[in-house]
């Protein structure tokens, strides 16, 4: 019998897409990441994976901020 999948669990991975989009463009790596094959290099890959953790970080700050209040 098959597992069903979890909703959050793929509404994150959807939002996790979306944010390395968002940041692969604001990096000017959105043609890099969009062109098939090895265009993308571990360099711009890392850009593109630490500009996501430091909006992550950022993001759950301001949400813990908010609960103290």
């Amino acid at each position: 019998m098959g597992r069903k999948k979890d909703n959050s669990r793929l509404r994150s991975k959807r939002d996790l897409h979306r944010l390395k989009w968002e940041t692969a463009r604001e990096l000017g790596l959105e043609e890099d990441l969009a062109s098939p094959g090895d265009k993308l290099t571990v360099r711009e890959a890392g850009k593109i994976g630490g500009g996501m953790v430091k909006k992550l970080v950022e993001a759950g700050g301001k949400n813990l901020a908010e609960k103290q209040e």
